[in-house]
């Protein structure tokens, strides 16, 4: 049954399957031990390439929802502490917009060289990452004064998608919306 444990943690409705009955000879079980492998659970045998009918689950699906506090980073692994200022712009229509992320003094600046370069923008929530290129760092006197980056939304389903990840972050981090 290693296999099927193994499946068992992938498949939503798994928790349904019971060990199955004789069905004509369609499917059985059997305890399979080897000389050559460790392995001496049970095994899975089909007798006949047939499948056996799928049965219907009485009881609710269980899902585990993994939460992931949303954070911001330049370089990947690396959470960059400084909250930004924030400025939206959307287009008349709906169909596209653009985010412009300000930070002073970011803490990324401190842990570059450990860590190493910037290589983008990634906005990291429960339901992925958001990433962009777009980032340009400000220097003044020659050290390192701040970071711009700007995230570019193609359509109203990007522009939803941010605009959950910002709800995420504004909520974790007390920022709030203020319309101009």
């Amino acid at each position: 049954m290693a296999t099927l444990q193994s499946l068992a943690f992938s498949s939503p409705v798994s928790h349904c399957l019971q060990q199955p009955r004789l069905h004509s000879g369609l499917l059985s079980w059997a305890v399979h031990r080897s000389a050559k492998s460790t392995f001496n659970g049970q095994s899975l045998h089909v007798s006949r390439p047939q499948w056996a009918p799928i049965r219907r689950c009485t009881q609710a699906s269980r899902s585990i929802t993994m939460m992931v506090k949303p954070k911001i980073q330049f370089i990947q692994g690396t959470d960059e502490q400084t909250i930004p200022d924030v400025r939206l712009t959307k287009s008349k229509d709906g169909t596209n917009g653009v985010a412009i992320f300000k930070f002073e003094q970011p803490s990324v600046f401190d842990s570059s060289g450990e860590f190493g370069d910037i290589t983008g923008f990634y906005m990291i929530d429960e339901e992925g990452v958001l990433q962009s290129v777009d980032v340009n760092a400000k220097f003044v006197n020659g050290k390192p004064a701040g970071i711009e980056a700007k995230y570019t939304m193609r359509t109203p389903r990007d522009w939803d998608r941010f605009m959950r990840f910002m709800e995420r972050y504004a909520n974790d981090n007390g920022l709030q919306f203020i319309k101009k």
